[in-house]
């Protein structure tokens, strides 16, 4: 029996990749779920999305995980992957109570329909910023957690709540923590679509601070595969997993990577640093690796020439 898989923020950057990987697999049932939030152009998820038509192993349906008539309208589904939210940390600062309504909010409504539905199996897409100002590198997942924008703290608010609802009505709750994800399809909104946009149309880029800030970048098929992993997973019913690259880039080497990866250098706009922001991330990844049996293997070259060549189709689209 294929086992039928409800993807929320199924039209985004991770969600679409995802539909594309499970859906080459031949295994599952896809049912994708978005509201197109008006983060970035609708057009734009429309295009993510739109390989997938007519495809008789997917079905999508538009709605909003806060509303439950959105969800009760759903096919029979076994496992939850729950990639929607309201995206970025700045925006966050912004609109506080709005990210904790849809964030926090909307994954408890996912959880109750899972509860309700008698789900047993849920993936939950967590965030590196829950772990604050850590100097403490690489991060483990028992760390101390010190998030300093709304975003983080409603991610770490829904770990919680998974944790409550694992504990309560039997429902697995894999809380996967991700780590700065890129390539193909990337959010407009992400610094490596952004400065491949502005360094090939000869625009200043905005750096924010001197350059030295760090993260662990992450090349999306690696990310997809965790997840996919966590599909599967039936050893424990509760488990917050880092999925990062293990490796540390400064912001300055992103940017002289990109100029390799284009030709093109690079126009500096240097800019004051943003609230929110933290100065690094960096993932220890021995309990994916463990648990998951997640080995990323995508180096950094390969994962920036691999956007550029998706950027260039997709504007030639």
């Amino acid at each position: 029996m294929k086992k039928r898989i409800l993807i929320t923020g199924a039209a985004g950057f991770i969600g679409s990749n995802l539909v594309r990987s499970l859906l080459k697999d031949g295994r599952y049932w896809v049912i994708g779920f978005d509201n197109f939030d008006p983060f970035y152009p609708r057009a734009e998820k429309e295009k993510n999305i739109s390989p997938f038509e007519g495809d008789r192993n997917f079905r999508f349906y538009e709605g909003d995980i806060r509303h439950r008539a959105d969800l009760d309208a759903l096919d029979d589904i076994d496992v939850i992957v729950h990639l929607a939210a309201k995206a970025g940390v700045r925006p966050s600062i912004k609109d506080p109570i709005l990210y904790q309504e849809v964030n926090v909010g909307g994954t408890q409504n996912l959880l109750e329909f899972a509860r309700r539905r008698d789900i047993k199996q849920f993936v939950f897409a967590s965030s590196s910023s829950v772990y604050g100002i850590n100097e403490n590198v690489p991060w483990s997942e028992d760390d101390k957690l010190m998030p300093i924008s709304p975003y983080a703290s409603s991610k770490l608010s829904c770990e919680m709540l998974g944790h409550v609802y694992s504990h309560l009505y039997g429902i697995r709750f894999l809380a996967l923590r991700f780590f700065t994800v890129y390539g193909p399809g990337q959010r407009p909104d992400l610094a490596i679509h952004k400065f491949f946009k502005s360094i090939i149309n000869d625009q200043p880029i905005p750096v924010f601070g001197d350059g030295s800030t760090s993260r662990d970048y992450t090349y999306v098929e690696d990310t997809v595969k965790g997840i996919e992993a966590a599909i599967s997973y039936e050893s424990s019913d509760f488990e917050i997993i880092n999925l990062g690259n293990h490796r540390t880039i400064t912001l300055q080497d992103l940017i002289t990577s990109i100029e390799a990866s284009c030709g093109k250098k690079a126009v500096i706009d240097r800019q004051p640093e943003q609230p929110g922001d933290v100065p690094q991330t960096y993932a220890n990844i021995h309990k994916a690796q463990k648990l998951l049996k997640y080995h990323p293997s995508t180096d950094l070259k390969m994962g920036l020439d691999n956007f550029y060549s998706w950027y260039l189709k997709a504007q030639d689209l």
